[in-house]
């Protein structure tokens, strides 16, 4: 049963690695849909992804496994004669099981350097939270890959003459999956860590990082979303920008849901945006969700999304704990509506609870 299980998601990963080249190369009103044409255009996908001398090798060896068994006879010294017989078929098998070797040498080596990006990509984003006056704050991060495109942060600024430093709250999601998104990450921090160091204010540094995001995004293509709040503990006051981002809840010991909403465009999409800030106050109870999209647009094998809704329950249920039981509840409760499907998008997720 596992195995079934493990050969369904390699197939349907697969299949989603190969049909992204050739559904692209066609638009979706003028493609051919019959088994031949696409088996065609699946063929050409694969043989795409192959170096030359490797596509020279993989038609060597389907060449010799169609051809016939063949020979040839000659007479001997004593006059007798000796008939020699070629398999082809069998050399045809060690041309592809050559190949077969040199594409999982690849796939090791990839995995290997896969493997240090993601660790290193720990070591950018914090394992613990910090102590913050008036919060508890607890964070997740679950990707769809080896490495991910999302990032969460919670630092001190420095502080102003006379005053106590104030805290940055941040939860940002680039545009993609792997590799690239995880260097626009990488990237996103480091700017973010060297303009948040510098006396500015947060519309400052949201306009500093949209104008860096926009040398970096391939004209508006790999864009990136993103919340950023600063956290005043002397007044519990709140200021943000939320930069095209799903809107973080608000859940006030009320009962009563707000949504933070005041921002403007992603980063990366137009250099000269304005964004708008928001502010509000905080009071002892009161819960903030920061999450990126793959929470909510989780999907299980019926095609449904997980949802706002669901995620609202969860926040209700669990109000009474604190941060960390909380946020192992929705994961687990989104791992359960999942299932067995395959995640396709990174899962973040902030929750902060402000104490008395």
């Amino acid at each position: 049963m596992l195995w079934r299980k493990q050969f369904h998601a390699d197939a349907r990963s697969s299949y989603r690695l190969y049909s992204r080249d050739f559904q692209a190369r066609a638009p979706q009103e003028g493609r051919r849909h019959n088994f031949f044409h696409t088996a065609q255009e699946f063929a050409w996908a694969i043989l795409e992804k192959l170096t030359p001398a490797r596509r020279v090798l993989l038609l060597i060896g389907v060449v010799l496994l169609i051809f016939p068994a063949g020979g040839f006879s000659f007479h001997g010294k004593a006059g007798q004669v000796e008939v020699v017989e070629f398999d082809f078929r069998f050399y045809g098998g060690v041309v592809l099981f050559v190949l077969l070797m040199l594409e999982i040498a690849d796939r090791v080596v990839m995995k290997r350097d896969l493997e240090i990006a993601r660790d290193i990509q720990r070591w950018l984003l914090p394992a613990t939270p910090p102590q913050v006056p008036g919060m508890a704050i607890a964070f997740a991060t679950s990707p769809a890959n080896t490495v991910a495109g999302d990032y969460y942060d919670v630092f001190a600024r420095p502080a102003s003459a006379g005053g106590e430093a104030r805290f940055l709250l941040s939860v940002a999601d680039v545009a993609g999956k792997s590799i690239p998104a995880a260097l626009l990450m990488a990237t996103f921090q480091a700017s973010l860590r060297t303009i948040s160091a510098t006396p500015s204010s947060l519309a400052e540094i949201v306009a500093g990082m949209n104008r860096y995001a926009c040398t970096n995004s391939q004209s508006g293509l790999r864009f990136t979303t993103a919340f950023l709040a600063e956290f005043d503990p002397n007044t519990r006051a709140l200021l943000y920008i939320n930069a095209g981002h799903n809107n973080p809840i608000l859940r006030r010991s009320s009962g009563t849901v707000e949504y933070l909403i005041a921002g403007g465009l992603p980063l990366g999409i137009r250099a000269g945006a304005v964004y708008e800030s928001g502010s509000t106050v905080l009071q002892a109870g009161d819960w903030l969700v920061i999450f990126t999209d793959g929470l909510i647009e989780a999907m299980n094998e019926r095609g449904e999304e997980y949802g706002e809704p669901r995620l609202l329950e969860v926040l209700r249920a669990g109000a009474s704990s604190g941060p960390d039981e909380l946020l192992r509840r929705m994961l687990s409760d989104v791992d359960a509506f999942v299932g067995t499907t395959p995640q396709h998008d990174d899962i973040t997720c902030m929750l902060v609870k402000i104490s008395g």
